[in-house]
C-alpha cells in the first residue's frame, strides 16, 4: 500500500495536532473521501491522513523514528490478539468503553504524551482498528524522508554475516538508501534466496525455479 510522497510536513507540529484535531470544529479525516474503490479504499485513504497529520507532527519535532517505535509497539500488541482486535472494531461496544480498554494497554507502555493523544483520538473518531495501516503509512513515509529502506531476506539456509553485509552494501548501491535488512529462514525455499525491497519482490530461490520449470513444461503439453 503506497502512501503519497512524504517531502513536505507541517510547521506547526503541536498547535496543528490540537487544532485539527481537538479544537471547536475539528472534523473527521474521512469525510469528503469517495470513489470507486469502495470500502477498501476508504480505509486506505482514511490511514493515509492520519498517518500524514501524525508524520507532519513528528517531523516539526524531528521525532520521526521515536514517534514511530511506539506506533509500532503499541500497534503490535493490538495485532497479537485477535479478540481485542475483533473488539476494537465491533460497533456494538460503546467507545467509552473501548477507550478504557485502550488507556489500561497504555498504561503497560512507556509513550509520549503525542502518541497518547494520537491513540486516543484515533478510538474517538472510530478509526482505531486501522492503526496497523497508520503504522505502515507512517513508515513508508518515514523511510522516503531518511532515505532508507527496509529489506526483508528470506534464505533457506544460513547466511554468514559477510554475505548479509555483501547483500546490504549491493542493495545500498542499487537503492541509494540506507538499508535496515531483516533475515528470515525458510527451508521451504530449497534453496538460493528472495529478497523483499519496498514493494519490490526479487525470487532466486530454486523453488521458484522449478514452478517456473514446472509452468513452462505444462505449456509445452
Amino acid at each position: 500500500m503506497a502512501c503519497g510522497s512524504s517531502k513536505t510536513f507541517h510547521p506547526d507540529g503541536g498547535r496543528y495536532f490540537k487544532k485539527k484535531y481537538y479544537g471547536t470544529g475539528s472534523r473527521d479525516v474521512s469525510q469528503g473521501i469517495h470513489g470507486k474503490g469502495g470500502e477498501q479504499k476508504l480505509i486506505s485513504n482514511i490511514s493515509k491522513r492520519y498517518a500524514r497529520a501524525f508524520f507532519d507532527i513528528a517531523a516539526g519535532e524531528n521525532k520521526l523514528e521515536s514517534y514511530y517505535n511506539e506506533l509500532a509497539q503499541f500497534s503490535s500488541f493490538i495485532n497479537q490478539d485477535q479478540n481485542l482486535r475483533d473488539f476494537l472494531a465491533n460497533p456494538v461496544f460503546e467507545q467509552t468503553i473501548k477507550k478504557n480498554v485502550v488507556e489500561k494497554i497504555i498504561s503497560k507502555f512507556q509513550l509520549s504524551t503525542m502518541t497518547i493523544n494520537f491513540l486516543k483520538l484515533l478510538v474517538d473518531k472510530k478509526r482505531i482498528e486501522v492503526l496497523p495501516d497508520i503504522t505502515t503509512c507512517y513508515r513508508q513515509m518515514m523511510d522516503e524522508a531518511l532515505k532508507k529502506v527496509s529489506v526483508n531476506l528470506k534464505t533457506a539456509f544460513p547466511l554468514s554475516d559477510e554475505m548479509q553485509a555483501y547483500i546490504s552494501s549491493s542493495l545500498e548501491k542499487l537503492t541509494g538508501k540506507q538499508v535496515e535488512m531483516i533475515v528470515e529462514k525458510d527451508p521451504e525455499l530449497l534453496g538460493g534466496i528472495v529478497i523483499g525491497v519496498g514493494d519490490t519482490l526479487y525470487d532466486g530461490s530454486i523453488k521458484n525455479q522449478l514452478n517456473n520449470m514446472r509452468n513452462l513444461l505444462g505449456e509445452a503439453r
